[in-house]
C-alpha cells in the first residue's frame, strides 16, 4: 500500500511538473510570436526605387555591412563596408561597390515595386511584377549577409528566365592625393594648408586578372603612412613590436550560379528562373596579395561545402535568437488614439532599427565607429567618395561608449566583445606603458582620443617630439586632462560582470584594469592637509578646461571603488581591498553649487574656461548612478538638470538618459519622442540619424535613444540587487517587454494603464528584488 501511495504522489508531482513545463513553453512561444508580429510593424518598406545612395537600407552580419538601394535606372546597388578595412593611411575604407542589372529589369513600366527590410530574418526583400512584353512577370530578390560566414547572397526567383549581371564599381582606380584631412587623420597638421603635414595619397584597388569563374578586387597596404611617425612623436616606438597597417589586404570576389566572366569587372548568369549571386568578403593581416587570394579561394570552397539551405537556416536561426533575447514594444494606453498622434510607435521602431544596425556592425574585429559605423555613403562636397566620415578614423571614448550602454539590458553581450577587446586588452597595455614612460610610476590612464592601437591622435598630441618636451601630455586642451575613460571603462566592465557573472572576465580583465586605473589617479594627484586628493590640473569633460576635482573622474572613482568593495572577497587579495578602501577615503566631496532651486551637482569643485557644451556635472547621475531614482539627494541632480548650461535631444547629448534616471517621466518622453523622429533628412532610411555633431548614420544619437528607452522602463542599481520597474514610464504608454538584469536575470511582462501584469522573472528568486515605482 505504501508503494502504491508513493507511486500516486510521484505521478501527481510529475503530472504537475509537465503541466507547468508545457504551460511555460507555450507562454514562451506566445511571447515569441507576439514579438515577431511587432517586429513586422517596424520593417522599413518602400514602394518606389531610390534616386541614389541616400536612399539606401543597411544590412549586415556584424562585420560586413551593406548600403542597399534600387536606382530609378532599374539597377540594384550596394556599398560594402567592413570593420577592419584599414588603409595604409590608417583610414577605415569601404571595401567597394557592386551594381547588379537584371534582364528583364527589376523595375519596368507599369510594374509594382517593393523593397523591404525584414528585421526578423536579417534580409532585404525586393519584389516587382506586372506585364512585360505581354507576359506576366513576378520577380523576387532576397539579399542578405550570412550571419555565420563572410558572404553576401543575392537569391532570385522569377516567373520567366532572367539574366543577372554583377559589375564591380571602383572609385579608387588611380593614386590620388586627398585635398584635406579630417580630425584624427594620422598626418593632420593644423599649421599647414589643408591641415596636411605632407600629401596623403590614396592608393588604388587592384582588380583580379585571369580568374576563370569569378570576378573580384582587393586593396593591399604595401606601405604604412604615419604609424611610426605618430608613435615616435609620442615616445611609444619602443613599445610597438609590429605595425598593424602594412600588409593588410581586404577585398571581395563575386561568384554566381551558372555564371560566366564577361570581363575583369563583370560576372553574368545564364538565363534561369532561379539563381544566386554570392559576394565573398575577406580581410587578411598580415598578407601578400597572393596569400589573400589563396585564402579567399579556400574560404569559398569551405563555405560552399556546407549546403546552401543549411546555411540559410542557420542565418535565420541566428536572427530569430537575437530578437528573442529582448524587446520593448510601446503602444498608446488609449486604444482610441489616432495613428498620427501615436508617439509610442516611432520610439519603439527607432529602438528596434538601431538595435538591428548595432547587430549588423557590432561583431567585427573593432568597435562600432560612432561617426557612420560601416554604413557611410558619399556626401556632397567631401573628398573620398563613401570613404569619407567627419572626425576621421579615430576613437573618442565619450562617443565610442554610447552604442554599448544599452547592450547589457538587451542581452547583446556578444556585441560588446570588440569594444572590450580593444580597450581592456590592446589599449590598456599601451596605456600602462605610456604611464610608466611619461610619469615613472605604475598605473594606466586612458586618453580621450586614440587610434585603435592606443596612441593619441597625431595633431592632438602635437608635432613637437616627446624628447623635446617638458610636458609629455598632449598639447590640445580639449581633452588634455580628460581621463574619465578609465573609470567608466571599469564601470562598464563591472556592469558586464554583474549581468553575466563571468568570473574569468572579472579576475583576468576587470581587476587588473581597475587596479591600474586607480593606481594612476592615486599616484598622479597629491593629497592636502586633510588627506584628500587634490585633483588638479584637471578638466571636466571637454567643456570646463580649468578645474579642481572634476565631477566625471571623481564620481567614477567613488563608484568603482564602492563596486569593487562590494565584490565577493574571494576574487581579490586583502592588499587590493585595503587599497580600494584607502583610495575611497581619500576622495574629496562630490562637488555641488548653489542654484535658484537649491543645491545642485557641479562640474567640479572649481571650474573655469568653458569651451564646449557637455553637462559633466550630471555624470554623477549617469553613467555613475550616485544620484537618481532610489538614491539620496536626488534633488541635487534635478536642480543640476534644470539649471544646466546646455540642452538638446540629438546626437551625443544625454539629457534623455539623465531625465530617465531621475524619474522625470514626461521630460524623458518628450526628449525621446523628438529624438526618434530626428533622422538625417538627406537619408531615406528612418534610423540613419545625423549628421548632428558627428556623421551619418550617427551611432551616438541611436545609442542614447536605446539607453533612455530601456531606463524609462527598467533600472538596475549597480550598488545593490535592486531592480526598479517603471521608474520613468509614461502613463500614456502601454508596453510589452523583455529585458535583462544583473545576475543572469531576465524580466518579461506587460504594462497596462500604468500597471505591470503577466510579470515573469527568471530566476524566480529575483522577484523579491524588484521595486515597482508607479
Amino acid at each position: 500500500m505504501k508503494n502504491q501511495h508513493l507511486k500516486g504522489i510521484v505521478s501527481v508531482v510529475l503530472f504537475m511538473f509537465l503541466i507547468f513545463f508545457f504551460t511555460g513553453c507555450q507562454v514562451n512561444e506566445i511571447s515569441k510570436t507576439q514579438n515577431s508580429i511587432k517586429l513586422k510593424e517596424y520593417n522599413v518598406s518602400w514602394d518606389s526605387p531610390s534616386k541614389d545612395h541616400h536612399g539606401s537600407m543597411p544590412i549586415g552580419n556584424g562585420d560586413i555591412g551593406l548600403n542597399v538601394w534600387v536606382e530609378e535606372n532599374r539597377e540594384l546597388c550596394f556599398y560594402i563596408g567592413k570593420t577592419d578595412s584599414w588603409s595604409d593611411n590608417g583610414r577605415l575604407l569601404k571595401v567597394g561597390k557592386i551594381r547588379v542589372a537584371c534582364e528583364p529589369a527589376i523595375v519596368f513600366p507599369g510594374a509594382f515595386f517593393n523593397q523591404e527590410l525584414d528585421l526578423e530574418t536579417g534580409m532585404i526583400i525586393i519584389s516587382s511584377g506586372g506585364k512585360y512584353e505581354g507576359k506576366k512577370v513576378d520577380l523576387n530578390l532576397r539579399l542578405w549577409v550570412d550571419a555565420n560566414h563572410p558572404v553576401v547572397h543575392l537569391s532570385y526567383e522569377c516567373s520567366i528566365p532572367v539574366r543577372m549581371s554583377a559589375r564591380i564599381e571602383l572609385w579608387r582606380t588611380e593614386p590620388y592625393a586627398l585635398p584635406e584631412t579630417c580630425v584624427s587623420d594620422l598626418l593632420e597638421d593644423r599649421s599647414r594648408p589643408g591641415n596636411l603635414h605632407e600629401p596623403v595619397i590614396v592608393e588604388p584597388d587592384i582588380v583580379i586578372n585571369n580568374a576563370k569563374d569569378y570576378v573580384g578586387w582587393y586593396h593591399h597596404n604595401k606601405k604604412s603612412v604615419g604609424f611610426d611617425l605618430n608613435n615616435k612623436l609620442q615616445g611609444l616606438s619602443e613599445y610597438f613590436k609590429s605595425d598593424p597597417i602594412p600588409h593588410r589586404t581586404f577585398g571581395a570576389v563575386i561568384t554566381g550560379s551558372e555564371s560566366v566572366r564577361v570581363n575583369e569587372l563583370t560576372l553574368q548568369t545564364t538565363p534561369a528562373k532561379t539563381g544566386r549571386l554570392n559576394v565573398y568578403v575577406l580581410t587578411k593581416y598580415p598578407s601578400s596579395p597572393d596569400q589573400w587570394l589563396k585564402a579567399m579561394e579556400e574560404l569559398m570552397v569551405q563555405t560552399e561545402e556546407i549546403p546552401f539551405e543549411q546555411r540559410h537556416q542557420a542565418h535565420t536561426k541566428w536572427w530569430a535568437e537575437f530578437w528573442n533575447r529582448s524587446w520593448i514594444h510601446a503602444t498608446p494606453a488609449d486604444s482610441s488614439s489616432l495613428p498620427g498622434v501615436d508617439d509610442a510607435l516611432p520610439v519603439s521602431r527607432a529602438y528596434a532599427l538601431q538595435r538591428f544596425i548595432d547587430a549588423s556592425a557590432g561583431r567585427g574585429r573593432y568597435p562600432i565607429k560612432f561617426n557612420g559605423s560601416i554604413f557611410t555613403v558619399p556626401a556632397t562636397g567631401t573628398p573620398g567618395d563613401a570613404d569619407y566620415r567627419r572626425w576621421g578614423p579615430g576613437y573618442w571614448w565619450q562617443n565610442t561608449r554610447l552604442p554599448y550602454l544599452s547592450m547589457c539590458a538587451a542581452g547583446d553581450y556578444d556585441l560588446m566583445q570588440p569594444f572590450f577587446k580593444m580597450y581592456s586588452e590592446e589599449i590598456y597595455k599601451t596605456s600602462q606603458f605610456r604611464t610608466r614612460k611619461y610619469f615613472g610610476f605604475e598605473g594606466a590612464y586612458f586618453p580621450e582620443v586614440l587610434y585603435f592601437w592606443g596612441s593619441v591622435f597625431t595633431s592632438t598630441y602635437g608635432w613637437t617630439p616627446y624628447e623635446e618636451r617638458t610636458d609629455k601630455l598632449q598639447e590640445s586642451g580639449y581633452h588634455k586632462w580628460e581621463w574619465v575613460a578609465g573609470p567608466e571603462l571599469v564601470f562598464m566592465m563591472l556592469d558586464y560582470y554583474d549581468y553575466t557573472q563571468d568570473e574569468d572576465f572579472l579576475k583576468d580583465k576587470i581587476i587588473p584594469v581597475a587596479n591600474s586605473v586607480l593606481k594612476f589617479f592615486d599616484n598622479y594627484y597629491d593629497i592636502n592637509e586633510k588627506g584628500k586628493l587634490v585633483m588638479y590640473p584637471s578638466q571636466s569633460a571637454e567643456t570646463w578646461w580649468d578645474c579642481t576635482n572634476p565631477m566625471p573622474e571623481l564620481a567614477g572613482l567613488y563608484s568603482i571603488t564602492r563596486r569593487l568593495l562590494n565584490l565577493p572577497e574571494i576574487i581579490s587579495t586583502e592588499q587590493e581591498r585595503q587599497f580600494w578602501k584607502t583610495l575611497n577615503a581619500k576622495l574629496p566631496d562630490i562637488p555641488v553649487r548653489d542654484t535658484p532651486s537649491g543645491k545642485a551637482l557641479a562640474p567640479a569643485t572649481r571650474y573655469e574656461n568653458k569651451r564646449n557644451v557637455e553637462n559633466p556635472e550630471l555624470y554623477a547621475v549617469f553613467p555613475f548612478r550616485l544620484f537618481g531614482v532610489g538614491n539620496p539627494n536626488i534633488d541635487w541632480g534635478k536642480n543640476a538638470l534644470e539649471h544646466r548650461w546646455d540642452k538638446g535631444d540629438f546626437g551625443w547629448r544625454q539629457d534623455d538618459i539623465f531625465m530617465a534616471y531621475m524619474g522625470l517621466t514626461e521630460q524623458a518622453r518628450d526628449n525621446l519622442v523628438a529624438r526618434s523622429k530626428n533622422f538625417d533628412k538627406n537619408s531615406r532610411f528612418p534610423a540613419f540619424w545625423g549628421p548632428n555633431y558627428d556623421w551619418t548614420p550617427d551611432q551616438d544619437h541611436g545609442g542614447v535613444l536605446m539607453k533612455a528607452f530601456q531606463s524609462m522602463l527598467l533600472q538596475a542599481d549597480p550598488y545593490s540587487k535592486k531592480i526598479y520597474l517603471l521608474p520613468a514610464w509614461p502613463s500614456a504608454w502601454d508596453a510589452e517587454f523583455k529585458l535583462h538584469a544583473p545576475y543572469n536575470t531576465t524580466i518579461e511582462g506587460k504594462v497596462r494603464n500604468g500597471t505591470i501584469i503577466d510579470l515573469k522573472v527568471t530566476p524566480e528568486v529575483r522577484r523579491k528584488d524588484i521595486i515597482i515605482t508607479q
